[in-house]
């Protein structure tokens, strides 16, 4: 009977060790986390303090539910054409989902049906858009909003006496339904007040907001009421009051916040601004997508709320967070 002899090789640890790396780094691969979504997030434009706002509440979201979030947008909030090229940009790209705040109600349904025909998915924010295919219309309820500026300009001038609207632009959803709120609003509830002018564009910048605003403060001389319905017209209406010398010696009513706006509401030359919430709009954009996209359930519409301050209520808390969100925690 032949002899066993004991094995004359390597030592069978240095045999094993090898594999066992090699199964543990095949292993290790299954273990690694999934790479971050990419949510596109495109505002109307990039220089309002309002988008800077809703830029802040998407990083905001980004960071906690680590996903990256790439802002890009128009500059001016009348280019549609860019804002367009900047969706076709992400399109080819093949990001995860594009949040959208649409510069116009129908001039991005084409590009909005090859995101549709790429599985991307589009969620809109700020202004509607007619086109069905989002995820959720994360937004004011901006009649309802138009309509506190009704009241509360209605309420200042007693009920009676002569107003003008200053509208924003054409194909803007969301401005179009602060306006007819507003009109609505005042004619249901203070029907003695007339409306000298409700038909004047004062366009996507300040500039034109003043040079409009200037027209018609010039034409209707004897006007004791004013609404804006954003920014850019509050704050070129403002603008044309001051150069006029009528600040304060008038009533107004604008949308919409920033520095000199708030600054303005407190030096008493602007009687109300109804604000909406613009950081969580953004971050609500983001959220709700990032959920749709992991199988939850997401309501097609939400209504992020609108505030109307005054000088008496601006310094309450909850309303100065409106006032002054955190921006600077969020954007570089």
């Amino acid at each position: 009977m032949a002899q066993l002899r004991p094995f004359s090789g390597r030592p069978l640890g240095l045999l094993v060790w090898p594999l066992l790396a090699a199964l543990v780094a095949c292993g290790s691969g299954r273990l690694q986390p999934a790479k971050p979504k990419t949510i596109a997030v495109i505002p109307k434009g990039t220089t309002h303090e309002f988008w800077k706002s809703v830029h802040a509440g998407a990083v905001k979201a980004g960071r906690e539910l680590g996903a990256q979030v790439i802002w890009r947008g128009p500059v001016r909030e009348d280019d549609r054409d860019e804002q367009i090229k900047v969706v076709e940009t992400f399109l080819s790209r093949g990001v995860d989902g594009i949040v959208l705040a649409p510069l116009d109600d129908r001039a991005l349904i084409p590009v909005l049906n090859d995101a549709r025909a790429r599985n991307i998915p589009v969620l809109i924010i700020d202004s509607a858009v007619q086109w069905d295919g989002y995820v959720s219309f994360v937004a004011t309820d901006n009649e309802k909003a138009g309509g506190l500026a009704a009241t509360r300009l209605g309420t200042l001038l007693g009920g009676k006496g002569d107003v003008i609207v200053m509208r924003y632009q054409e194909g803007s959803a969301s401005t179009m339904a602060r306006e007819a709120g507003f009109l609505a609003g005042l004619a249901r509830e203070f029907p003695a007040i007339r409306v000298l002018s409700s038909n004047q564009y004062g366009g996507a910048t300040t500039e034109t907001a003043y040079a409009t605003a200037e027209r018609l403060l010039s034409s209707f001389k004897a006007v004791q009421g004013v609404f804006c319905p954003n920014e850019s017209t509050t704050f070129g209406m403002l603008r044309a009051l001051e150069a006029a010398g009528l600040a304060g010696k008038l009533h107004f009513v604008g949308f919409d916040a920033s520095t000199k706006l708030v600054e303005a509401l407190a030096a008493g030359k602007i009687d109300g601004l109804v604000v909406q919430d613009p950081f969580r709009m953004g971050e609500l954009g983001v959220r709700s997508l990032l959920a749709k996209q992991k199988g939850q359930t997401v309501d097609k519409r939400i209504d992020t709320g609108a505030t109307l301050v005054t000088r008496d209520s601006m310094h309450e808390p909850a309303v100065h967070a409106l006032l002054a969100p955190e921006l600077a925690r969020y954007l570089d």
